[in-house]
């Protein structure tokens, strides 16, 4: 099924004519807009804080995960103008992140594949390839529960992450994965040979020099949910989710933002400023913070940072 799925040819009509979004409607009382509280210094930190706790969506035990250095970004059964254009268009967004990206050619390490039964598409996928999305070392994923729900949910666009524990310096895996098995099998106990090993320069409770690495990334577009979405905003929606970790079931509903696109289509035009600081402050904040607190406080710091454009810390 899967491969004849990938065989056909999706027309998208509604997709091979971007059209431009309707302005934007008056913004009610309790959506916040991230350039409207900007100069309110201590609101603007509980309001991301608060941001980030609700999108945020690592891996289970883990913190948040970006990519490390380049992204390669593929598309599957569309239209060739649509998928080149949103293949353009997340890379795009990846090169504001500082991250390269892949040529054409380049084996996708962001694959965004369209179908018109999300649903049932998504559940053949994993069946015939679990190995894709439950790799079966520890903190690579949100767990059973999240695929369950990633493969039996009515979105219009759904998306699933796999991310790797790895040596900040190196950039090696710090996880055994299922088969490994390094040194002699002749010991009764051999613990050396079953994981890696990681150097350990700085001691520290909040500091680790484990870093959480994303590897892969699969978005899911159910075409016919689509309803009267450009292909600008569906673009930058992708974009989002495909580059930074975030919680389907999250209730964005008071941040202007992308995420509401599928509830507010007339009145998001694409990445706001909430996005764009989110997206800024994942890849600016360092990597391997050990306590969930420190972690949503640094990306906040970091966040508040990126959206001042000044370094972090230089108002404390």
């Amino acid at each position: 099924m899967i491969g004849s799925l990938f065989a056909a040819s999706l027309a998208l009509t509604a997709l091979q004519d971007p059209v431009t979004p309707p302005p934007s409607a008056a913004q009610d009382p309790t959506v916040y807009r991230l350039e409207e509280i900007v100069v309110e210094g201590t609101r603007l930190e509980e309001r991301t804080a608060e941001y980030v706790r609700e999108v945020a969506a690592p891996a289970r035990g883990r913190g948040p995960a970006r990519w490390r250095q380049g992204v390669c970004v593929g598309a599957a059964n569309f239209d060739p103008e649509v998928a080149q254009y949103l293949v353009d268009r997340v890379s795009d967004v990846a090169r504001d992140l500082g991250l390269s990206a892949g040529q054409p050619g380049c084996q996708p390490s962001i694959l965004i594949i369209g179908t018109t039964d999300g649903a049932s598409f998504t559940r053949d996928f994993v069946e015939m390839r679990p190995r894709l999305f439950v790799v079966g070392g520890g903190g690579m994923d949100r767990g059973r529960n999240a695929l369950e729900d990633f493969m039996s949910s009515d979105r219009p666009v759904r998306w699933w992450h796999v991310s790797m524990p790895t040596d900040s310096e190196t950039g090696e895996r710090a996880v055994r994965l299922p088969g490994d098995h390094v040194g002699s099998y002749d010991r009764a106990i051999d613990v050396l040979g079953y994981a890696p090993q990681v150097s350990v320069t700085v001691a520290s409770r909040i500091q680790s020099s484990i870093e959480d690495t994303m590897k892969r990334s699969f978005v899911i577009i159910d075409v016919d949910k689509l309803g009267g979405v450009s292909l600008e905003q569906l673009g930058d929606y992708v974009a989002m989710v495909a580059l930074v970790q975030v919680n389907p079931d999250a209730d964005t509903s008071r941040y202007e933002t992308i995420l509401n696109l599928f509830e507010a289509p007339d009145s998001i035009a694409g990445l706001s400023g909430w996005d764009r600081a989110y997206m800024d402050g994942m890849y600016a904040v360092r990597p391997g913070r050990v306590s969930t607190m420190v972690q949503v406080q640094t990306i906040t710091q970091a966040i508040v940072a990126a959206y001042r454009n000044q370094p972090e810390g230089a108002e404390d």
